[in-house]
């Protein structure tokens, strides 16, 4: 059986081009089967004689022709090697201005671009060009042309010179069907006797198709199952039919956008239905708030509301947060921890027994439970939250000058409030009021040691903590309070603060080590500096009334600064450190006339000296000696 030969004109979407005029070119893509015979079509229009045709590879790069045909007949002198023998024209006489030719048994080597060039009597050339790709793959192509159900219609292109051809027919056909015929025009017109069904009145060509070479084939109301391959033949040539072209439909289901409407309105009720219901189903509740916000809220939404007439929130050490019963709130019986700092809405109807918390800590962070009872005291519920604040960290090393503790808030506050810092043992750290200072206030430890902005108008409390030691980590979190002058809690915020241990090192055998601590300058006459030992708290050196006095222990071995007072210098010099000097080491600073007290930890590690003896090795017998006598003397051998 002879090989199928297949050829393919190029369209643009769904636009035809003309048939081309003369001296212009047309361009071409092909798609073919290895082993399959292809023809490359290629037309001289001017009506005149053709005198040459030169079938040429641009994309090879070479001076060789694939086929070159002069004088009547074919010259194969220059012809690229891989063509002997397998190129031929349709028509030797070249009548109608045929210059195509049949590539025969293709291989995937003959993948690339052709050139056809003919010459005429009128000396006006044309030239063609035809892309080929040779595949295995041809159906797995993406398809020609892609459309959606439903649409009005689609148009196949196909073009051939029919024009110079007596009783010239054309078929289009889906070989996937029987019958194949989709549409058929003749010199008389249409001829759809025998045309399948599942085109009946749906194909339509142009009137003048075969006297202008525009065989394209209209379709019309596009269906699911008019996907497949639709092939323009010509029939009725001298050399028998010619395959024009194969055009691949697909016909796709159309994108139905009400569905993905419908199903993202359906996925927002959904999301929202669970955001409104979780509370209320949710077994533990995890509620985290910023240290500084005005207050949180404990959530309890329940749907159970029938015969609740008491509900009483607790904490984890069963201190009674807030009591509702009998539509007022039982404050006698609230926990003075919590007094004034809570609010719940006081109709139980709604079922929302959620707990507003005013002016969180640190502290409050807990477990919480809400308990709801009916008249008789039977419980009938029982919910739990878990609550944390987060309370900003600062961390610095020891020995800084001075530490800022941040609070800085945007909320409008009126100009006459109140501001107090307290450390974890609700000592005062530092009191402004009305803009001014109340040192009087202030707890000894932190005294001459702590500085506030003079302006609080623009909402910076922030306080600055001098020359921080461990003990100040130790007193934390800080808390800042804002009142009102009337004494109530406009603002509420914590902070953290961590000094890095003050450790030092240092070997047995060195001079001396100092043992750092240094605080405001400036201390009274009467203040009193001591070092001691924290494991058996034995005493080291005290400074009193402008004297050292060295322990007998360190007698001769401890030494402090002249002027410690003036630059508040108050280290420690400890000479000949031995082994047993390590430990931790406490400084306390003390003025009763003041009112001053600082402290500060030093960690001394007294490390053992490690003596590296001076050897020299026998690289001979592996040994080792004092004396290189040995080695000498063996090297001598």
């Amino acid at each position: 059986m002879a090989a199928l030969t297949t050829s393919f004109f190029i369209f643009t979407g769904f636009s035809m081009f003309p048939l081309a005029e003369q001296g212009s070119s047309l361009n071409q893509k092909l798609r073919v089967k290895p082993g399959e015979n292809v023809t490359l079509h290629c037309y001289d229009l001017s009506n005149a004689a053709i005198t040459k045709i030169k079938w040429t590879r641009p994309d090879l790069k070479s001076d060789r022709y694939v086929f070159f045909y002069r004088d009547d007949r074919s010259n194969e002198d220059y012809q690229l090697p891989s063509y002997h023998g397998r190129v031929k024209l349709i028509d030797r006489q070249q009548k109608y201005g045929v210059a195509s030719v049949i590539l025969t048994n293709v291989n995937a080597d003959d993948t690339g671009t052709y050139k056809c060039e003919t010459s005429n009597e009128r000396k006006k050339p044309f030239t063609h060009f035809i892309h080929l790709t040779v595949t295995d793959s041809v159906s797995q192509h993406a398809p020609d042309v892609e459309l959606y159900e439903g649409e009005d219609f689609v148009l196949l292109p196909c073009e051939f010179p029919t024009s110079r051809i007596d009783n010239a027919t054309v078929v289009w056909s889906r070989y996937d069907l029987n019958p194949s015929t989709v549409h058929q025009r003749q010199q008389e017109g249409d001829e759809l006797k025998d045309q399948n069904q599942l085109y009946s009145s749906r194909t339509s060509m142009k009137t003048d198709a075969l006297e202008t070479g525009d065989l394209s084939l209209n379709l019309r109301k596009l269906r699911l199952s008019d996907s497949g391959t639709y092939t323009c033949t010509v029939r009725g040539l001298r050399w028998g039919e010619d395959r024009v072209t194969d055009i691949r439909l697909q016909v796709k289901e159309p994108f139905r956008w009400w569905i993905i409407l419908v199903l993202l309105v359906l996925g927002l009720l959904i999301v929202g239905l669970v955001v409104y219901v979780w509370p209320y189903f949710k077994s533990v509740y995890r509620v985290e708030v910023d240290s500084g916000e005005e207050s949180v809220q404990l959530p309890f939404k329940t749907f159970y509301l029938r015969q609740v007439d008491k509900v009483v929130w607790s904490d984890d050490v069963d201190n009674k947060v807030y009591v509702y019963q009998n539509s007022s709130d039982r404050s006698e019986e609230q926990d003075t921890l919590y007094r004034g700092r809570t609010e719940m809405k006081r109709n139980l109807k709604t079922g929302d027994f959620s707990l507003t918390l005013k002016y969180p800590t640190d502290g409050d962070g807990n477990i919480y439970t809400c308990t709801a009872y009916n008249k008789e005291g039977k419980k009938l519920m029982k919910k739990q939250v878990k609550f944390w604040v987060k309370v900003d960290r600062v961390k610095v090393d020891s020995g800084v000058k001075s530490v800022q503790l941040p609070f800085k808030t945007t909320s409008d506050l009126p100009e006459d409030v109140s501001v107090e810092w307290t450390d974890r043992y609700n000592r005062k750290v530092h009191v402004n009021q009305n803009g001014s200072d109340r040192p009087e206030e202030q707890d000894e430890y932190y005294r001459g040691r702590t500085e506030m902005k003079r302006n609080l108008k623009p909402g910076d409390f922030s306080l600055t903590l001098k020359y921080p030691t461990d003990r100040d980590r130790e007193s934390g979190p800080y808390t800042c309070t804002v009142y009102n002058k009337e004494g109530n809690i406009l603002m509420m915020k914590q902070v953290k603060l961590w000094v890095k241990d003050c450790p030092v090192e240092v070997e047995e055998g060195e001079e001396s080590v100092q043992l750092p601590f240094k605080t405001v300058g400036d201390l009274p006459d009467d203040t009193e500096v001591k070092w001691l030992r924290f494991e058996s708290l034995m005493m080291v050196h005290v400074y009193q009334n402008g004297s050292d006095r060295p322990e007998e222990d360190y007698r001769g071995r401890t030494e402090m600064k002249r002027n410690l007072l003036r630059t508040g210098d108050v280290s420690l010099t400890l000479k000949s450190p031995k082994l047993t000097d390590t430990g931790e080491y406490i400084c306390e600073v003390y003025s009763e006339k003041e009112k001053i007290r600082r402290r500060k930890t030093v960690k001394l590690k007294v490390k053992e000296r490690i003596e590296i003896e001076d050897e020299t090795v026998d690289m001979k017998n592996g040994s080792s000696s004092i004396d290189p006598t040995p080695l000498m003397a063996d090297t001598s051998l």
